[in-house]
């Protein structure tokens, strides 16, 4: 499925530039709802074979894609298994991220940065951790807003999570490189389906 908008800009090769750039474009995308449909059906067909019970995500911010309707009803679909989906809480101290239950009413607060997040509900590990990247390139390469949570999160989690990235396919970027600290990812979802996996 080709998707008609794509801005035609020139990536810029500076890292801080290129975030910007994604950012504005993906917020730009006239499709992006159309987008979004199409992303939310790629991810539950995806999910419908997995294993894992545990699944951490996060809250949408900047036209990222909302994972959360998808993961609902891969939790409601669950039958007698129980399935947990978790979003992110900031340590302040280690910058890196524990995931605390979710659930659609449940209570939230927003945090340092002002997104929402659980209010005094329980931490777990998940065994799976849904990414969101700001641009994507080949082999897992993901390129997210720089701060380095996701990264610090996946180098301590033990047993590392499956990690799968979720972008909009506008964010391919092919000369994108990881850098010695980035931590691949096992696959990369878009609205045109499974872009990478392992």
């Amino acid at each position: 499925m080709t998707l008609p908008f794509k801005l035609n800009l020139e990536p810029s090769r500076d890292k801080a530039v290129l975030r910007k750039q994604l950012q504005a474009e993906r917020l730009s995308l006239l499709d992006r709802h159309q987008r979004a449909a199409h992303l939310q059906e790629v991810l539950m067909v995806w999910l419908i074979s997995r294993p894992e019970t545990t699944i951490g995500a996060y809250w949408p911010i900047k036209g990222e894609f909302d994972a959360l309707p998808a993961l609902y009803r891969w939790s409601e679909a669950g039958g007698s298994q129980e399935r947990r989906i978790g979003l992110p809480v900031i340590n302040r101290e280690t910058k890196q991220l524990t995931f605390h239950v979710w659930y659609p009413g449940c209570p939230m607060e927003e945090d340092a940065y002002g997104i929402p997040k659980p209010k005094d509900t329980e931490a777990f590990h998940p065994e799976l951790l849904l990414v969101p990247c700001v641009g994507y390139g080949p082999g897992g390469v993901r390129l997210g807003y720089g701060g380095g949570f996701y990264d610090r999160t996946l180098a301590a989690l033990q047993p590392a999570p499956v990690t799968a990235g979720l972008a909009y396919a506008h964010g391919y970027v092919p000369w994108l490189e990881a850098e010695p600290h980035d931590v691949p990812l096992d696959a990369l979802l878009t609205e045109e389906g499974v872009a990478w996996q392992r």
